[in-house]
């Protein structure tokens, strides 16, 4: 092909296309959620030769349905019950169309000013959503890790003990730096530290209770011990929804030891940070006030496709001036607008990804995001109770959102063969593609994990899920 399609050919493929994927939805429940393959399967399947001459649509849209999705592992199934969900509403899945259309790079306002403006308001109703003070200043990016690497940069800036921005980590004088986390933190937290010069020695992994919480004694007796070795405290993290149990830190305490000690504080509330629009859960966030900075991801329990992450500074002022760096071809002349996106972080290329936070928020309303996170926690909540009814299951940690995590139990069974047990228990629900759950590892004990939180997910997925685990039990158990 040596053009590109005309509008009538775009609407003729593109109806052809929404109709296909319609038929997908509607047809999801009757696919693998874990596709049934090995490594390289896929790749056999597929011309490996870069094309010369141009293929035609109807064989792209022929191997995408027939190559493709068969060998993806499918998100918006309602059996998908691993990891945190992510999945994609259909006016998300709408936005992305006419993001994908318009093609625009909203690094500076005057390269799409709709881009640069939806942005804060979108962000401005978010604020609003949650609850959170309007002393916030947000951005988006793509996901939790570069969100929080942004954070930690910002406060380095913020630190003023040393010119970093102009002296770099090697420079004469430089302070060791030390940032602090749940021993149950998220990797990105460690790779972002990392990365900002702290390293992996300035790593602090702060034990946890019988909840899986920060102790705020322990993170307390850790700043003192370095503080007298004249190492440099950067940053704490707390986390609000854990990624192995979503465990909540004491958010009040932790905030109070980093205003006594003037540490920044970056809350970690990727995945249940959503939930503070439900006035039920208010008191998981007391304290989110003194934060310095805060990141959500709309992408994983707000129903925003791949991906949006949104992070909240306290000062504006100081994330732009980790940040900014304007060359001739980027300036904007007489144009009055001086404060552009690109201005508070790494990417220059800015896709437009506020117009399906917009599409989303719009749609649903508040009422209406609020009444399907409230369905996905019953729907945890009722996992529990089918768990709890049964004589060969343990809940192993609390369950404040709508993660769970269990195990399978026998008497007379020691840990090590339980753990083995679990593994292979897991294997065995897996591979039968009609769910996937995920697993974590608790005070040396094999986990396994189940979320809901998908926007396909309803009630009688939590029984289907069910069902599935204790037939997967059975056949653990005849095949000793």
């Amino acid at each position: 092909m040596n053009r590109d399609l005309t509008p009538k050919e775009f609407e003729v493929y593109g109806t052809r296309l929404i109709k296909d994927l319609a038929d997908f939805f509607a047809g999801i429940e009757q696919l693998r959620v874990l596709p049934d393959c090995s490594p390289g399967d896929f790749t056999s399947l597929v011309d490996l030769k870069l094309p010369i001459e141009g293929d035609s649509l109807e064989n792209i849209l022929e191997d995408t349905f027939n190559k493709v999705i068969p060998y993806t592992t499918h998100w918006n199934h309602p059996g998908f019950m691993a990891y945190f969900n992510s999945t994609a509403s259909f006016p998300g899945i709408f936005a992305e169309l006419v993001t994908a259309s318009l093609s625009v790079n909203g690094m500076l306002w005057k390269s799409s000013p709709a881009a640069s403006e939806l942005e804060k308001i979108t962000l401005d109703w978010l604020t609003e959503l949650l609850g959170l003070p309007r002393i916030f200043f947000g951005i988006i990016y793509d996901t939790a890790s570069t969100s929080t690497f942004h954070a930690l940069a910002a406060a380095r800036e913020k630190l003023g003990v040393y010119d970093f921005r102009n002296e770099g980590i090697g420079g004469e004088g430089c302070p060791r730096l030390s940032v602090y986390m749940s021993e149950h933190a998220h990797s990105s937290v460690d790779k972002a530290a990392i990365i900002i010069g702290a390293g992996t020695k300035g790593i602090r992994k702060i034990k946890s209770n019988a909840k899986y919480e920060m102790i705020p004694e322990k993170l307390e007796a850790a700043i003192s011990a370095d503080k007298a070795l004249g190492i440099t405290p950067l940053a704490v993290i707390a986390t609000i929804g854990t990624t192995s149990t979503t465990s909540v830190d004491p958010l009040l305490q932790i905030a109070e030891i980093c205003r006594r000690e003037n540490i920044w504080l970056h809350v970690d509330a990727a995945h249940s940070g959503v939930t503070a629009m439900l006035p039920e859960k208010k008191s998981i966030f007391e304290g989110i006030e003194f934060a310095d900075s805060l990141v959500v991801n709309p992408h994983k329990w707000l129903f925003v496709p791949m991906d949006l992450s949104v992070l909240f500074v306290r000062d504006k002022d100081n994330l732009k001036k980790t940040f900014s760096l304007i060359p001739e071809y980027l300036k904007t002349g007489t144009d009055s607008v001086t404060d552009n996106l690109m201005d508070y972080g790494i990417p220059l290329g800015r896709r437009f990804r506020s117009l399906k936070l917009w599409f989303v928020i719009r749609y649903f309303g508040k009422a209406g995001l609020s009444e399907i996170l409230r369905k996905h926690i019953g729907m945890a909540g009722e996992f529990v109770r089918l768990i709890e009814s049964a004589n060969n299951f343990e809940v192993m940690a609390p369950v404040p959102f709508s993660t769970v995590c269990f195990r399978y139990v026998k008497s007379g069974r020691d840990d090590s063969t339980l753990n083995m047990l679990n593994q292979k228990l897991l294997e065995l629900i897996n591979s039968s593609g009609r769910i996937f759950l995920s697993h974590t590892v608790l005070n040396g004990k094999f986990v396994i994990r189940i979320v809901f939180s998908g926007i396909k997910m309803e009630i009688q997925h939590v029984n289907t899920a069910f069902n599935i685990i204790t037939e997967q039990v059975k056949k653990l158990e005849d095949n000793k």
